[in-house]
């Protein structure tokens, strides 16, 4: 089978994925909390339930592009469309990229192994504090990003599949899933693309996204699940139970203002709660 993308590829997309957002905004009607991890501090703003709601509340990371701020993920509204809901933008540090090998610009990581997993590690402690100091819905944790952010959300579910019941990254390659080929757990998903993406190329998600669907065995022909906007999302029926939503609109890079409301519904529909983990498969190649 063919690789998601070749090696050209992904340097380009390296280059490409720290993207967006500006930079980090002052704003005090969110609550940011501070961890400090390997001396360093890290924040991330956690939006608590404004509803209440007889389980544990479902949680929902939000992973803002490269240059970019959880201020401005904050502002996209999710909480507004899953009031029952913890929503998490967290803030990366400055990495060293092609684009800025000075490392101002604040990235997360695009693969496993990138400097010393600060990210994954950090996600590991933003979930620990919410389980420990919140009714959590342990089954109903789930991903989102864009751009470097959406990277970054095919890293977490390489390296933490177990913890997520559904992902949703926007503008971004699935490269990440080939290092956890051999035991990679299949989810639901969700693939954002812009028709005129001049950052990553369309051609390039194009691929990603008809690989994904191979490897979750979905059928050939999807119908259609929802039109918002510019977007239109079809939906792509599993054998295994595990859908993946397609949602495509003709725009270039940006993120689409419709992105929120359709990304909690499908988390809400389709990603409602992990199932049984099945018996790990092999990732295209």
């Amino acid at each position: 089978m063919r690789t998601l993308l070749t090696l050209a590829m992904v340097f380009a997309a390296y280059l490409a994925g720290f993207w967006n957002f500006g930079t980090p905004e002052q704003s005090s009607k969110y609550p940011v909390v501070e961890w400090t991890m390997d001396g360093q501090k890290r924040q991330a703003i956690v939006i608590p339930p404004s509803s209440g709601t007889k389980q544990g509340a479902p949680v929902v990371f939000v992973f803002h592009g490269g240059g970019g701020s959880m201020y401005r993920m904050a502002d996209l509204g999710f909480q507004q469309h899953w009031k029952e809901a913890f929503i998490v933008c967290p803030q990366a540090l400055p990495a060293p990229t092609l684009r800025s090998p000075e490392g101002n610009l604040p990235a997360w990581q695009f693969r496993s192994g990138t400097t010393n997993n600060r990210d994954l590690k950090f996600f590991d402690a933003m979930l620990k504090t919410l389980r420990e100091q919140h009714n959590i819905d342990e089954k109903r944790v789930y991903a989102t990003g864009h751009s470097n952010g959406g990277f970054f959300t095919y890293v977490l579910w390489a390296e933490r599949g177990d913890k997520l019941a559904g992902i949703a990254p926007s503008a971004c390659h699935a490269n990440a899933i080939r290092a956890r080929q051999s035991n990679l757990r299949p989810i639901p998903l969700m693939h954002i693309a812009g028709e005129q993406d001049n950052v990553i190329p369309f051609k390039n998600q194009r691929q990603s996204m008809d690989a994904l669907k191979k490897f979750l065995q979905c059928e050939p022909e999807g119908k259609l699940w929802a039109k918002a906007g510019s977007l239109t999302a079809t939906l792509y029926p599993s054998k295994k139970g595990i859908p993946f939503v397609e949602v495509l609109h003709p725009g270039d890079h940006k993120y689409p203002s419709e992105a929120p409301a359709l990304i909690v519904r499908f988390f809400k529909e389709l990603a409602g709660g992990a199932p049984t983990p099945p018996a790990p498969v092999r990732a295209p190649n």
